[in-house]
Parts: C-alpha cells; structure tokens; sequence
C-alpha cells in the first residue's frame, strides 16, 4: 500500500487556523478508509477500498446531503466521522484538530458534539429500555448525575421532537411505539447533549411514506432553530431538497459530483449523477408505463476496483482511450459545482 499517515504526525498550525476562520465545523482531507483482507485469517490478501480520497468541508450551520447506491461509501465515510473508524490515509478535522489523533478519552469528548439518527429506529433502542431509560443513558454515559437536571432535559428533548404528552410516553418500551414515533425517540436521544451537527443515516427510509415528510420537516426545524450543521446519507435523491444545501454524490469510494441542491438536480454533469436521477421516482401516474434507462452493469469491486475513472465500465458515455486509462480531476463548470469527469474538460 502506498504512504500511510504517521498517526503521530501533528495537524499543521496554518489549516487549523484557516479551518477556524472560515467557520468550518468539520474538514475532511483526502480521506481513505482501507479494509485489509486476510486469506484464512493469516496471509495478507488486499484490502478493500471502501473510503478512497474524499474531501469536504462542512460549515458552522449547514446542512449536506450525501447521496449514492449501496456499497458506495457512504455509512463507511460515516463510521470514520464518528470515529468509529480510523483514517487509512488522509484527515479528518473537528475545529481544527485531528481525529485521527485523539485519545480515547477525547474521542468520548468529541461524540458528544455528534448526535447519530440510525436507519432503523427499533434496531438502534434496546428493546428492554423504556424511553426514560434510552435518554437518561447518554447523559449518564457523559457524567451527569443531577436528577433535575437530567429530568429536565428528558422533558426538553421530548418536547422538542414533538411527543404530547411527555408524561404518557416515559414508562413506554420500543415495541409500544409506532414507526415514526420510535424514530421521533432516536431523534430526541440524538439531541439530547446539545450536539453542533448531526449526522443522520438514511432517517427516513424505513417509515411509511405519510410519515417521511413529518420526519424531514422534523429534522429541518430542528436544523434551522439550533442552527445545526447537518450530513445526511441517503439514496433518494427525492428527498434531498426538504434541508440539504449541498449534495455529494458518491461512486465506489469516491466523490463523483459536487453541488448545490437544486443546481445538481436542474444540471446534474456526472453521467453516474445522472442515472441517479434517472431512476428517482415519478410521481406523474402518467409515466407509470415507461421504462427508464439506467446503466448496466453493477458497482465495481472495492478490492481491486477500475483503473482510470471508476463509472467507466457502465458509462454509456465513455471517451474511449482516457477513461480507462486516467482518473479525471474535478472540472468546475460553474461555482460551487465540480465533477470527477472527463466529459467536462
């Protein structure tokens, strides 16, 4: 494998300062995240590269959409800025200091800046918890042990994510609950330390449909009164536009496509970005018997993925020669939008 970062190696003082000037929460730089294969369990056999050089950054407030098919990237990309795993190669940077070099004690520090809303609302509570105990354990896991204190914020938590009356929801367990109101719970338990940003993994996508817009709505409230900073991870490009302002779209590691919501979905450049719309919903009934032309094939396998641009062997528009051959740099066809793609040279 090439260069690994000496994990010792110090941020240097003049990003840490440009980080903080321009109000950048979260900074990540050339990030890689690198699983190694074992054959049996001993012998080395390749790694999987399952993050592999992605870069943004995420400012004081701002919310960020990161979209892509499964397998992408995206929950690992996520997983790294939880810390739950470490950099590969490449930084990531919470206020100007390193991730990858904090102790455990700061790591500890640092996630309760992170509120985490999971896929699955029932999978992500103890069944055996009631809603009392599921938000009281963070703020005990934290070191506070004020019962007022923690009543209190139980209560605010509650309130803020909408369930009346508090009181008749604090004794329930997970399985008393509805869909949308176990997630309303994960939301609540995800606020409760007053996080700077949230990160929320596919929030919606295993709730009925009437329920969605309520969540989304929910969350934006939520984002825009406590001026949050927001990366939420999903497939559905329909949903992006309810709070995100920028959307990263991922392809086999990497960040294909780079661009303000609405620029993107109206001007999508990427080919895979493209597909992507393609193949979102429609809700005109009139369109219900077209079929819709997506590109063949399927994603790349990360442990010896393409060489040249990664989309190019299910690119119908291939410049045959250069894409093979040569990964595209990011062209910039109008500000605040770039595209990994050699079609926009």
């Amino acid at each position: 494998m090439d260069h690994i970062i000496d994990k010792n190696e110090k941020a240097e003082p003049f990003l840490q300062q440009d980080i903080r000037e321009r109000g950048v929460l979260l900074s990540i730089r050339d990030l890689k995240i690198w699983f190694e294969l074992r054959k049996f369990g001993f012998g080395h056999a390749g790694y999987v590269h399952a993050v592999d050089g992605v870069s943004f950054d995420l400012h004081n407030g701002e919310s960020i959409a990161v979209v892509g098919e499964s397998g992408c990237g995206k929950s690992t990309l996520m997983k790294g800025i939880l810390g739950l795993h470490r950099p590969t190669e490449g930084e990531i940077f919470f206020r100007g200091e390193s991730i990858g070099e904090m102790k455990s004690k700061e790591i500890k520090q640092y996630r309760s800046h992170i509120g985490y809303i999971q896929q699955d609302p029932y999978g992500a509570m103890a069944p055996f918890m009631s809603v009392q105990r599921i938000l009281t354990e963070p703020l005990s896991i934290n070191g506070i042990k004020d019962h007022q204190q923690i009543q209190d914020m139980v209560h605010k938590a509650l309130e803020e994510v909408k369930v009346f009356p508090v009181e008749d929801y604090l004794n329930k367990f997970p399985h008393m609950l509805s869909g949308g109101q176990q997630q309303r719970i994960v939301i609540a338990r995800s606020m409760i330390l007053n996080p700077n940003f949230l990160v929320a993994d596919e929030p919606v996508s295993m709730l009925d449909a009437s329920v969605r817009v309520e969540i989304l709505r929910l969350l934006r409230s939520l984002q825009e009164s406590r001026n949050l900073a927001v990366i939420y991870i999903t497939h559905d490009l329909s949903t992006v536009s309810y709070f995100s302002r920028r959307i990263f779209v991922m392809y086999a590691g990497q960040i294909v496509e780079k661009a303000l919501v609405q620029d993107l979905l109206n001007n999508a450049g990427h080919p895979y970005t493209q597909a992507l719309l393609t193949g979102t919903s429609d809700p005109d009934g009139a369109n219900a018997h077209k079929l819709k032309e997506v590109p063949p094939g399927e994603p790349p396998n990360l442990i010896n993925p393409p060489k040249g641009c990664r989309f190019h062997p299910r690119c119908p528009k291939i410049i045959r020669g250069l894409c093979e051959v040569e990964a595209p740099p990011e062209f910039e066809p109008e500000p605040e939008h770039s595209v990994a793609c050699w079609l926009l040279r």
